[in-house]
């Protein structure tokens, strides 16, 4: 890439994201809007985030190491050590190559790097925080950075004095998503099929995977015969899931990662999953009805906090992982399976909570950011 190339269009503006989908996702739907707008894009991202680079329209890909100081293992800390000085180093070079208009974290550890190189050399930044509880990261680096866009209202462990420089614009949905949006929801009648979908993340969720395909052996036979069911499940819970289902004949897609979930949640009556920030969103924008088991590790329990976001609002029903049964999950099912209007109803609430021009508000945030340090 030359010197030439950089300087094509409105400039280059540097994406800093990897990891999961949960953090990749919103950088993608960025990387549309820029790239609409005539910008050109360079992702920093890990090998993590490289699984999802083919999403990113036109986009330059730089992969650095990443690392995080999580763990009481005092030689994996150190090689952690080794591994973010190694990023840092890699990522300001990239910066100073570049000489990007403005660069953009989406939170996790792999954009760290990137953000504070792009901090000390002085590059308009902003941070993209899904979560409705700021991130460890992000925490780290707001005081550093010029503006911050929020999924949420009111995020939480948020300093005082860098309220001002929070933008809530909502989550940053991919094309694939907003095109759903228009889908009105079909809830289930008396009669006919009734679509089940069920996921727990970009990594699957174990304690799904195998008390999901439980419940819904309790559930009454004529009940049983209508569903199709569609579920993420882990690789080691795959074949055990899918004889269950096949010794209850029950019609089921169970694999590890479905690339049309947005499709297949549109198609849905009930979805089943976690409260994972892209999947919360993505609920709200589509408009369905969902019960949401946060999963109890997250950071700061953030995930329950995400959750409020829809069931505060009656768009969904939040069961806390401690306090499932198989017969919970059963008792849930069979009594919103066999209540259409009630489902209706939740999925009427969840789809007046989406915010559909996130990409663009962020975007123009972006760019007025640009024209100020430019002034």
């Amino acid at each position: 890439m030359t010197d030439a190339d950089t300087a094509a269009g409105q400039g280059t503006i540097i994406l800093a994201a990897g990891g999961s989908g949960g953090h990749m996702f919103p950088a993608q739907a960025l990387a549309h809007e820029l790239v609409a707008r005539g910008y050109k894009i360079v992702l920093i991202t890990d090998d993590r985030g490289y699984r999802y680079a083919d999403r990113f329209p036109d986009t330059e890909i730089k992969l650095i190491h990443a690392a995080t100081f999580a763990g009481a293992n005092p030689i994996k800390r150190l090689m952690a050590g080794f591994r973010i000085l190694g990023g840092l180093l890699a990522a300001a070079g990239t910066v100073r190559k570049i000489k990007p208009k403005a660069a953009i974290g989406f939170g996790g550890y792999s954009s760290f790097p990137t953000m504070i190189a792009a901090t000390v050399m002085g590059t308009p930044t902003c941070l993209q925080d899904p979560n409705a509880v700021l991130g460890r990261v992000n925490k780290f680096l707001v005081g550093r950075v010029d503006l911050v866009g929020a999924a949420f209202e009111n995020m939480q462990g948020l300093d005082p004095k860098d309220a001002p420089k929070i933008r809530v614009i909502g989550n940053l949905l991919r094309p694939e998503v907003l095109a759903a949006r228009d889908i009105p929801y079909a809830p289930p009648g008396e009669e006919g099929p009734i679509n089940l979908v069920i996921f727990g993340g970009s990594q699957g969720a174990q304690v799904l995977g195998e008390m999901v395909p439980a419940a819904i052996a309790m559930l009454p036979e004529d009940l049983r015969a209508r569903l199709h069911v569609t579920q993420q499940a882990r690789e080691e819970n795959q074949d055990a899931a899918k004889e269950a289902y096949r010794a209850m004949n029950v019609k089921a897609d169970v694999a590890p990662f479905f690339s049309d979930l947005p499709k297949l949640m549109s198609e849905a009556q009930l979805v089943i999953g976690r409260a994972g920030a892209s999947t919360v969103t993505e609920l709200g924008l589509i408009g369905r009805p969902s019960i949401l088991v946060p999963l109890p590790s997250a950071m700061d329990d953030h995930q329950t906090v995400n959750a409020r976001a829809l069931t505060d609002v009656g768009g969904a029903w939040l069961m806390p992982q401690s306090e499932i049964t198989v017969k919970t999950m059963a008792d849930k099912l069979q009594s919103l399976l066999c209540d259409g209007d009630t489902l209706a109803a939740a999925a009427a609430a969840a789809w007046k909570t989406g915010k559909p021009n996130a990409a663009t508000g962020f975007a123009d945030m972006v760019e007025e950011l640009i024209a100020a340090k430019e002034k």
